[in-house]
């Protein structure tokens, strides 16, 4: 069996599998998982994933939470919490806000969604509207305030998870707003300053905002609870050991957010709930690990075929040593994307405000950050003048043999959401399918970031080795395309976990944003190498790496740009 059936054949057998897994974790005991889209204000519409435990019926209603996620994810998300809480018995509504996901409108429109996602719960004949939780990640933790402020009787207990109160237009905690709050705030929370107002996660006992929130003047200590759960005035903070975003996958936090609805609603079961859902991420982690395989296999399969056979061509570097000019490089290679990751993410806010035809700021901001660099490469080419690489003559075909690879790829994806319910994910990682609206905005994001890898392929096929097997060639691509952003995050998280602050406080969202990039580089390199071996030519890597990035940004992040 040729390579190319291996990778094909094992990729599919990754995506099946992890996508099994992972759907048999989230409908373990006989949870059912429902699609669900309603109308909200304004006749914006709403997305959900509705999770209902068999103990849940319309004689027999069961209590319900409204789980939110945080800015630029969606409401696959909270699948830990959604998980854990629905074997513990609850009707969990997993909500993507407006701007995310399959939701309408923009980000903070309609109170976030938050009002209209309480309101669908409230209407569901299997949950008992005596008993209703929120719970809300981040940003999502103003879009459950929201749903609170709209809804003052309509929940009974609140978790406020890696979030504040009285941030962007919501409403400032007291000892009697929120009703029975909990705060969980983890030790290396990166937005302390921004939702409790001090500089270290760890201090946030001491915040004014907290102690108002908790009727206290005292410092408070995480565990003790605080007022009272019949009057709607209990408080408790917990401080689970992680980071922002690292609440999805603790066990700590998630427990923490079970065990408080265990004590604060009626019907629940009490305790901490189980940790199952680990393995729903284990699944969809190999279900991606699947898909990268897949376009590998997919890509070399296609290679074969009669209209395409003619791009074969075997990679022959001219490089015959890494001399100081490699080294110098490659250092920069690795180096500058992540040197300039600040400063270019703000220039581009500024140069590139979302528009009808580029509607997302984080994606806007990328492209600018992909583009200055793209420009630096070239320029620094010509600088150093290193031997020209042998490229292919023969380039015509290239992106129809990338765009049936995707495809192939989005196949996958849209199986596995139609057999099992899940897409391709791990933790900040996230491949989805696309809505109407998001397809439209990919094709105009398509060809600048497309140009963007045709320089960084090109780039990376002048560093290629004459003499290197391909397990050292790779290995180099790694380190050049992925290392600066390994480096990064240690510079980064190093001092977060030794002092307590990120090395950069004031940039807590784009170092968490930085996180993906790590894997996502790793995977480009990959694709790039793995193409340029079998091609010689940039353009097929460059166009697969276009079409697959685009796909992934666009339809992963978040809409500040009304069309109407």
């Amino acid at each position: 069996m040729s390579k190319g059936w291996k990778l094909f054949l094992l990729g599919w057998a990754l995506i099946f599998a992890g996508s099994f897994l992972a759907h048999r974790i989230q409908t373990s005991g006989g949870i059912r998982i429902e699609d669900v889209r309603f109308t909200g204000t304004n006749g914006t519409p709403m997305s959900a994933l509705l999770y209902i435990p068999p103990t849940a019926t319309r004689d027999h209603p069961a209590p319900g939470i409204l789980a939110v996620h945080g800015y630029i994810n969606s409401r696959e998300t909270q699948d830990g919490f959604a998980i854990a809480l629905a074997r513990a018995g609850y009707v969990v509504l997993a909500l993507d806000q407006t701007g995310h996901g399959y939701s309408g409108g923009t980000v903070g429109a309609n109170g976030f969604g938050g009002p209209d996602g309480l309101k669908y719960l409230r209407g569901l004949d299997v949950v008992d509207t005596n008993n209703i939780g929120l719970e809300g990640h981040s940003m999502g933790g103003w879009t459950i305030l929201k749903a609170a402020e709209a809804m003052p009787d309509g929940y009974k207990a609140m978790v406020l998870e890696g979030s504040g109160t009285g941030v962007l237009g919501t409403r400032a905690g007291t000892p009697d707003f929120p009703r029975n709050v909990a705060v969980v705030f983890s030790r290396y929370d990166e937005f302390a300053k921004l939702m409790w107002n001090v500089p270290r996660a760890s201090e946030v006992g001491g915040s004014e905002k907290l102690k108002i929130l908790f009727a206290a003047t005292e410092i408070i200590a995480p565990g003790r609870l605080h007022g009272d759960i019949a009057s709607g005035t209990a408080r408790q903070l917990y401080t689970p050991v992680t980071t922002h975003p690292g609440d999805h996958i603790s066990r700590e936090a998630i427990g923490d957010a079970v065990e408080w609805f265990g004590k604060t609603l009626q019907g629940g079961a009490p305790g901490r709930g189980d940790s199952a859902w680990v393995w729903k991420e284990v699944g969809t982690l190999a279900a991606f690990a699947g898909f990268v395989l897949l376009l590998l296999g997919a890509f070399e399969l296609y290679l074969r075929l009669p209209g395409f056979a003619w791009l074969a061509l075997p990679q022959d570097p001219v490089r015959e040593r890494r001399d100081m000019r490699w080294w110098m490089a490659a250092a920069a290679a690795a180096l500058i994307p992540v040197v300039t990751f600040y400063p270019f993410l703000e220039f581009g806010q500024m140069a590139m405000p979302p528009s009808r035809l580029f509607p997302q700021s984080i994606t806007n901001q990328v492209l600018v950050w992909a583009a200055l660099n793209a420009v630096i490469t070239l320029i620094l080419s010509r600088m150093l003048k290193g031997p020209k690489p042998r490229f292919n003559p023969r380039g015509r075909g290239a992106f129809a043999i990338a765009l049936m690879t995707v495809a192939t790829g989005y196949l996958s994806l849209l199986l596995a959401d139609f057999v099992f319910k899940v897409d391709f994910r791990f933790w900040v990682v996230a491949l989805k399918l696309f809505s109407p609206d998001q397809f439209r905005w990919f094709l105009f994001y398509l060809i600048p970031f497309t140009a963007c890898f045709a320089v960084m392929s090109r780039a990376l096929m002048a560093l290629a080795i004459r003499g290197d097997g391909a397990a050292r060639q790779y290995a180099s691509a790694l380190a050049v395309l992925a290392g600066g952003f390994l480096l990064f995050l240690i510079a980064q998280y190093a001092p977060l976990f030794l002092g307590g602050a990120l090395l950069v406080p004031g940039e807590a969202l784009n170092t968490i944003i930085s996180i993906q990039f790590l894997p996502l580089m790793g995977i480009i390199a990959v694709i790039l190498v793995f193409t340029a071996r079998r091609t010689a030519s940039p353009w097929p890597g460059a166009a697969i790496c276009g079409l697959f990035v685009t796909w992934y940004i666009v339809a992963g992040t978040v809409v500040q740009f009304a069309a109407s």
